[in-house]
């Protein structure tokens, strides 16, 4: 099922084809000047040069002119004319329009186009065990769940994994602060091997207390700095009652990290972290050895990674400490391994902070060098911050780290406030208009993120994210609970949606907008770029609040076929604005 821009894209691939020039100049594109004609092809100036090049004359007007007359009989085409210097702007008949709208209307994908299916991991989270969740993984959590829906919209086979943060330093801090607070717990018997409570001695609350109060502790005193990096490499010698702790201090931190992830509409297929993989790292670095990859560097053991001829640095990729202790390269190494053994993907993308680009440009080189993976097949989809209006990455009044359950509070709050000033939901019960502020904070808050380019800083406002005018969560909802009101009360009327037939230019400036809903959800995987995706919704809201304004979908004195074509054609709209919602991890309320 082609969308009437491909139609029209291999007609005139064909015409430059048979003319002499290469099909692609015959690529027609959405038009710079949507006043001349929807759709525009600019083959006809690079054909000229391809010309010139050859020794031959010709101009860009009279090659434009040509291509016009092979095509110009098109059964799609209802008008083709030739601007400036040889721009052929194309105009899609009625007809042709009409047709389109009824296969958007009878396909389940709306118009996305599915492809042979992959195996796709998506790793995207990254939240520490026994940290709160704080701002600072809303970006990844938010992008990687809309990057994994978009890939998953196209038919691929899409694994989104946490990869929690579980080892380390920040293991050994916990485990001896609370053998400091509680030492009589059986854990810290050397003694003992198994038979350890299935209860854990700790919750999240203790853990969020634990971690910084070590922490604290150990920056400003050695001695106790030594005990944590002991523990630290007990737990990973494999001591038992400090592997039964890390276990309780999972199982409490995946306990509280899937209700805050949750309250973001995020979910995972693996709750896996670093330790995971601790057991395959001796026989990692044992092949990096075998392979003569890994070398020994002043007691440490690195993989050097530059390449000839390269401008920028790259430093070495660091496997083991010199004091022996595994290091982020190393398990990142390790979790490829994994990946490779239990999955086999065809692509994994890192949805991580752009900040963290060389060291994943590190470990995607050592997995190639080690021949684990080709390049193509690895992906770090960074980000840049949500900042505060200083400029700087958010934090709270005081300085601090803001918690991710404060900040979703923050966005309810406002919504709660835009509600009542709006008189939105007035005659609804408490409890349906505190839902509806969830889904109206949620929806401005990650509609904030995602429809900024990935790469971009952006800044936290919690008054112009949950307004209802302009490119915001809320003025979406609104269109889409807009619609199905109108379907509501067609129910009620008795009247039903009919086949669309297009007769009014705001009619085919809509039907046009969500022609392009397929392109968009493509191009928004292909650039792991949801904002794409983001652009597209709002034009097709926009094109809608036009369409109500100049065409009455149940007003009494329009004929009975115009009334159920053009509730159709709303029934059409809803559906891809909530698909598209949908696919960006946005919840839409029946009403406001």
């Amino acid at each position: 099922m082609s969308s009437i821009l491909q139609s029209l894209e291999q007609a005139f691939q064909t015409a430059f084809s048979d003319l002499g020039y290469e099909s692609g100049l015959g690529a027609v594109r959405e038009s710079d000047r949507p006043d001349l004609a929807p759709f525009q092809c600019n083959g006809a100036m690079a054909a000229a040069g391809q010309a010139k090049k050859r020794g031959e004359k010709a101009n860009p007007r009279d090659i434009a002119q040509a291509v016009v007359e092979a095509v110009k009989d098109h059964p799609a085409i209802k008008t083709i004319e030739i601007g400036g210097p040889g721009f052929i702007n194309i105009e899609p008949t009625e007809d042709v329009l009409s047709e389109r709208a009824s296969e958007l209307s009878g396909s389940e994908n709306l118009g996305i186009e599915r492809v042979d299916p992959k195996t796709i991991v998506v790793d995207y989270g990254g939240a520490n065990v026994a940290k709160p969740m704080h701002v600072g993984h809303l970006r990844s959590a938010v992008i990687g769940e809309a990057i994994k829906r978009l890939y998953r919209a196209l038919g691929h086979k899409v694994i989104g994994d946490v990869h929690m943060g579980d080892w380390g330093l920040q293991m050994g801090h916990l485990i001896s602060e609370l053998e400091i607070e509680e030492p009589d717990l059986p854990y810290f018997d050397e003694t003992k091997v198994s038979g350890y409570p299935e209860e854990p001695p700790v919750t999240m609350d203790d853990l969020a207390r634990l971690y910084p109060q070590a922490s604290n502790a150990a920056k400003n005193d050695e001695d106790r700095m030594e005990q944590s990096r002991l523990a630290t490499a007990e737990l990973q010698a494999g001591r038992a009652g400090y592997m039964a702790l890390l276990n309780h201090f999972i199982d409490v931190s995946v306990a509280a990290l899937k209700v805050g992830y949750g309250n973001l509409g995020v979910e995972f297929d693996l709750w896996n972290g670093e330790a995971c993989v601790d057991h395959l790292i001796p026989e990692m670095i044992e092949e990096f050895r075998r392979k003569n990859i890994a070398e020994d560097d002043d007691g440490a053991l690195i993989i050097r990674v530059e390449e000839e001829d390269e401008n920028k640095d790259v430093p070495p990729v660091m496997l083991l400490a010199s004091s022996g202790a595994v290091l982020y390269h190393t398990t990142d190494l390790a979790t490829l391994v994994d990946r490779k053994n239990e999955i086999d993907p065809d692509l994994i993308i890192y949805v991580v902070d752009q900040r963290q680009a060389l060291h994943f440009e590190q470990v995607f080189r050592a997995a190639v060098k080690a021949e684990w993976y080709n390049r193509d097949q690895l992906y770090h989809a960074g980000f840049g911050t949500m900042n505060g209006k200083d400029g700087k990455p958010f934090k709270t009044r005081e300085g601090g780290v803001l918690r991710l359950e404060d900040l979703i509070k923050i966005m309810n709050e406002a919504a709660e406030t835009r509600i009542e000033e709006s008189g939105i939901g007035a005659e609804f019960e408490s409890s349906e208009r505190k839902e509806i502020a969830r889904k109206i904070g949620l929806a401005a808050l990650k509609f904030a993120d995602l429809q900024n380019q990935r790469l971009t800083n952006y800044v936290f406002d919690p008054e112009r994210f949950t307004a209802f005018e302009g490119k915001t969560g809320p003025y979406l909802l609104y269109a889409v609970v807009r619609i199905k009101s109108i379907l509501r009360r067609a129910k009620d009327e008795g009247v039903s949606p009919g086949r669309v037939k297009i007769s009014d230019p705001t009619e085919a400036q809509l039907l046009l907008a969500l022609d392009a809903f397929g392109r968009a959800v493509t191009a928004s995987a292909e650039k792991y770029a949801p904002h794409i995706l983001c652009d597209h919704i709002y034009r097709v809201a926009q094109s809608f609040s036009r369409f109500y304004s100049e065409c009455p979908i149940l007003a009494e004195d329009i004929p009975d076929d115009v009334k159920t074509s053009r509730l159709a054609l709303a029934e059409l709209t809803l559906r891809q604005l909530e698909k598209g919602l949908t696919i960006l991890g946005i919840e839409t309320p029946e009403r406001m």
